[in-house]
């Protein structure tokens, strides 16, 4: 006999579980994960297991999913699309064993042969060929009825329209997932980033929103792959007798199957599988959430027959799930090493990914606005592998008259510089610079190192020691250490710290290049430093210049000279750079070109396509000698273009601008007047 609040609560489970999956199946936006969602599914399972009398034919435990899509017409599936019992830790793997052994009879010392297939996070979909020619696609539905999405599959590359070879059946249905890889996952969310669209939650809601595109031009562009699994109806031909050797069969003729799969004996065999693909899940390339292990004999499967929504002979491994639902706490800032400030999310404690996880990344405050996040929020954490845990989704309905909304800071937490944002960027940066304390350990790193200001013997784990007992507060601090001081430190012999200072001391004579690359200006590498070094001759130069004439040094293009600027208007930093000279930091006199000699001073070429005559390095250099600056892009202030054979979108675009366009005999011609 039921308790007297059961009903209510299997109702309460239904209703949750049909609006999960309408928002899930129809909608393509997802209110929770996967996680949340077995949970309530268990749960009513569970509930309805107790109480059978309590069971409805419209539950969700009794249908595979939901109602299509109505904009695209329906398809009645031949043989159902049944879907997969779970298990969710070995006990249940090794219970669905033993079920088989039972039902089929055999001794329990007798392995059956399983094939193991990763369990891709897509969306299942029917492919049904006749005489080898493909006649129809269609999504799964709810496991009878699906939406036929034809016009669409057929725009997969991954997708033969006739099968290759002979001897497949006259009807054939192919069965298998369209799914999205990683890589073709980011490149759509940094698109839509970039055009300010909507991005995708994860790999999965975007294949499904890709595959539901009522334009198939649409789907034809984004980077969809079609993997099969199984096949359904057969009719007209023969098939073999075993589930791996069917696979194989596909693969021959044409459709692609999963290069992970293999067949194994036993369920020991099945837990190593796992266990493996566990372990390698993060360097996949491509979402799977589970491993699917199927009885390989046909026969053995046939006698298993089916219950009302799976099959006996199959099962899913769940993983850990990759995201979970749970309360963001509050919101902290932290500052790297470059004086990005990235704003940290405190969770409430929840496991994830198979790690228990308080703290997520929200990236910027761009992001913050994107997902409208607010502490109190119940949000969807995702981990996948390795990768930093990050809030991907929050779930509104569950947000609390009490939330509160995410301010930005003004001041660095740990400085308190003033915070700025440069135009062109999401990030939010400290001004501090060298001055800042979150950036010491990195910013005396990278001061002391080889291609730097080259103070041998200046480790790693030396910096943070010195950093923390407070004895270098920047790099300038370096250069008032004493015996005493070093010695003091751990593992810091007599012998060590003498040859420590002496390396400091020998810092001091190097050159202006050397330094300005010590400092950790953004993007100004030791090339870049040099051009510097070589147009202004003089740190001062350097450090009064303007952007647009910072634009005129050669490699240094609009991006590079802001950074440049914004470093040395600083006060934090200017007052660093004079505690180092001033501690006896120097370095010999450049001799600057005379500009007078420099016939194209302020001009900017574009060298592109392939010369016959020159390399393209040595007409770089040939300009850059007579004052030309040699940049990698055609713009509006480009003064001509160079072009030889071969020349593609920089010919053209210089064309559309009408900026001047020689060829490389005119480019020696030019050389020869001026040289």
């Amino acid at each position: 006999m039921s308790d007297v609040n059961t009903p209510a609560e299997i109702d309460v489970l239904r209703d949750t579980l049909r609006r999960y999956n309408y928002h899930y199946y129809v909608l393509d936006e997802p209110l929770v994960p996967d996680a949340e969602y077995d949970r309530c599914y268990r749960e009513l399972e569970r509930l309805e297991q107790q109480n059978p009398g309590l069971i409805s034919p419209d539950s969700p435990t009794q249908r595979v999913g939901d109602k299509p899509l109505e904009k695209f017409s329906q398809v009645e599936h031949e043989v159902p699309m049944l879907s997969l019992g779970n298990a969710f830790d070995d006990d249940d793997l090794l219970s669905f064993d033993r079920r088989c052994h039972e039902r089929l009879e055999l001794p329990s010392d007798e392995p059956l042969s399983y094939a193991c297939e990763p369990k891709l996070d897509g969306i299942a979909v029917s492919l049904l060929y006749r005489a080898g020619v493909l006649v129809r696609g269609a999504t799964r539905g709810d496991g009878n009825t699906g939406e036929d999405i034809t016009v669409n599959v057929r725009t997969l590359p991954s997708i033969p329209l006739s099968l290759q070879g002979a001897g497949f059946p006259e009807i054939l249905e192919v069965r298998g997932e369209i799914y999205l890889p990683q890589d073709g996952f980011d490149r759509m969310n940094d698109e839509a980033r970039i055009q300010d669209k909507k991005v995708f939650v994860n790999p999965r809601n975007a294949a499904a929103g890709s595959l539901r595109q009522l334009d198939p031009r649409i789907t034809a562009s984004r980077p969809l792959v079609f993997c099969c699994y199984s096949v359904g109806l057969v009719e007209g031909g023969e098939l073999p007798q075993n589930h791996s050797e069917i696979l194989q069969r596909l693969q021959s003729w044409g459709l692609r199957i999963n290069a992970e799969s293999v067949c194994v004996e036993g369920i020991e065999g099945c837990l190593a599988y796992y266990r493996k693909l566990a372990e390698r899940r993060s360097m996949l390339g491509y979402d799977i959430d589970g491993i699917v292990f199927k009885i390989d004999d046909i026969s053995k499967q046939k006698k298993l027959g089916f219950v009302s929504r799976a099959p006996r002979w199959a099962i899913a491994y769940k993983f850990p799930a990759q995201e979970e639902v749970t309360i963001l706490e509050g919101v902290e800032f932290q500052v790297g090493r470059t004086g990005a400030v990235t704003p940290v999310a405190r969770l409430k404690p929840v496991f994830v990914g198979g790690v228990t996880v308080s703290n997520a990344t929200l990236h910027n405050f761009d992001e913050i606005g994107r997902l409208d996040v607010r502490v109190g929020d119940s949000v969807v954490v995702r981990r996948a592998g390795d990768v930093i845990p990050k809030i991907v989704q929050v779930v509104i309905e569950r947000r609390p008259d009490n939330s509160s909304a995410i301010c930005v800071p003004e001041h660095c937490p740990v400085c308190e510089s003033a915070l700025e944002r440069i135009d062109g960027e999401a990030v939010l940066r400290c001004t501090g610079g060298l001055f800042c304390g979150a950036q010491q350990s990195e910013a005396i790193k990278h001061f002391s190192s080889r291609r730097a200001m080259d103070i041998d013997g200046l480790g790693d784990k030396i910096v943070q020691q010195l950093v923390d007992a407070g004895q270098v507060r920047h790099v300038a601090d370096l250069y008032k250490l004493n015996r005493d001081q070093l010695i003091a430190l751990e593992r810091m012999g007599e012998k060590s710290a003498d040859n420590l200072l002496a390396a400091i001391e020998a810092s001091k004579r190097t050159t202006l290049p050397r330094f300005l690359f010590s400092l950790g200006i953004r993007e100004v590498g030791e090339a870049t430093a040099r051009n510097l070094s070589s147009f202004f001759g003089d740190l001062n130069a350097v450090m009064a210049a303007e952007k647009d004439s910072l634009e005129q040094v050669p490699d240094v293009g609009p991006i590079v000279a802001a950074y440049v600027e914004h470093f040395f208007r600083a006060e934090h930093n200017l007052e660093v750079i004079q505690a180092l000279c001033d501690s006896g930091v120097v370095w010999p006199v450049i001799v600057t070109p005379d500009r007078s000699s420099q016939p194209l001073l302020g001009q900017t070429w574009v060298v592109t396509g392939t010369l016959e005559t020159l390399a393209r390095s040595d007409a770089k250099q040939r300009l850059q000698d007579l004052g030309a600056k040699v940049a990698g892009t055609v713009s509006a202030k480009t003064t001509k273009v160079v072009a030889g054979p071969g020349a593609g979108s920089k010919l053209t675009k210089a064309e559309a601008l009408g900026i001047p366009v020689i060829d490389e005999r005119a480019l020696l011609v030019v050389l020869a007047e001026y040289e």
